[in-house]
């Protein structure tokens, strides 16, 4: 009779309800458990109302009545935008590309603030470097990225604020000014390169004239002291000698003098001293009245002569 009656029907139905059930219990369970991974957060809607945010952890929410409204990333994010054309204060259109590096530090802001966050990110880029470039002129453009970067974060991070979005860096990935713009800024470049070239060449040689005409100078300078002190060692070695030879004189007449020379040594150096005037060209003799007697025929005899020559040579 057991047997009939757990085969019957209304068991089978009865069994069935029971899987039911359970099944139901353990997929609520199931879903009433909520695990976030780091650097994420989920949004709870109760009744399509917000709860509260969920942080990374195990979280146990109400079934039924309760619901996750979506997973949130708190990584920081880069946003690469295509290209965007622009026209600068004078009037030359190019096409600028722009990367956004952002993060999210609101998550219930970001869920409930703006719809489609990333496409209102994008053309709120696109739209503030327009009124940027716009306030530029081309040189300015290509020569400002810092600046541009720094106003387009500062703009865009204000802008995003009640999204909870934070704006930590804005790039400008590319700048394309039109093809004639960018052969004639070739042509500028080529010529200031072969501008700096030419002025770089003739201060080189410049320079090289300088400085060999102040090796020459210095050059001229060591040769003029070289011959000074030359000419000084000279002089002074000629006045030494000068001295030297009179200090020998001065001793050589000490010395007679110290001996005492008689009349006959006197009369021997008279001698030699009338040889010497002998052997000039002179004319005329004048010889002291000491040696007078002496020397008058040798005096008679040299005048004799000197005339003899003066006349042959008429």
């Amino acid at each position: 009779m057991n047997i009939n009656f757990l085969t019957s029907p209304l068991a089978v139905v009865g069994w069935v309800v029971l899987a039911i059930v359970v099944i139901f219990c353990v997929v609520v369970i199931i879903r009433s458990i909520v695990i976030v991974p780091q650097a994420t957060t989920v949004i709870v809607e109760r009744l399509g109302k917000y709860r509260k945010t969920l942080t990374a952890g195990f979280h146990v929410i109400t079934p039924i009545i309760e619901k996750k409204a979506g997973h949130v990333s708190l990584k920081e994010k880069v946003a690469d935008f295509p290209p965007q054309p622009v026209i600068t204060k004078d009037n030359v259109t190019m096409q600028i590309d722009t990367v956004v590096y952002f993060q999210i530090t609101d998550p219930k802001l970001y869920t409930y603030g703006v719809e489609r966050p990333m496409s209102a990110i994008e053309n709120l880029t696109a739209t503030t470097l327009r009124n940027l470039i716009g306030d530029l002129e081309l040189d300015q453009t290509l020569t400002s990225r810092d600046t541009i970067n720094q106003q387009m974060r500062s703009i865009l991070d204000e802008a995003t604020d009640p999204w909870g979005i934070k704006i930590n860096r804005v790039e400008l990935k590319n700048i394309l000014p039109p093809r004639d713009i960018q052969e004639a800024m070739e042509k500028q470049m080529r010529a200031e390169r072969q501008k700096r070239e030419a002025i770089l060449k003739a201060d080189g040689e410049k320079q090289a004239a300088i400085l060999s005409a102040q090796g020459e100078k210095e050059a001229a300078i060591l040769r003029a002291d070289a011959k000074k002190i030359s000419m000084i060692k000279e002089a002074e070695g000629q006045a030494e000698a000068l001295i030297k030879v009179y200090e020998a004189q001065a001793k050589g007449i000490e010395l007679i003098n110290n001996s005492n020379p008689n009349s006959a040594y006197v009369t021997l150096k008279g001698f030699e001293a009338l040889e010497k005037v002998a052997n000039g060209n002179s004319t005329k003799l004048i010889i002291p009245s000491e040696i007078q007697n002496v020397t008058g025929l040798l005096a008679s005899m040299k005048e004799v002569l000197t005339d003899t020559k003066d006349a042959s040579k008429k």
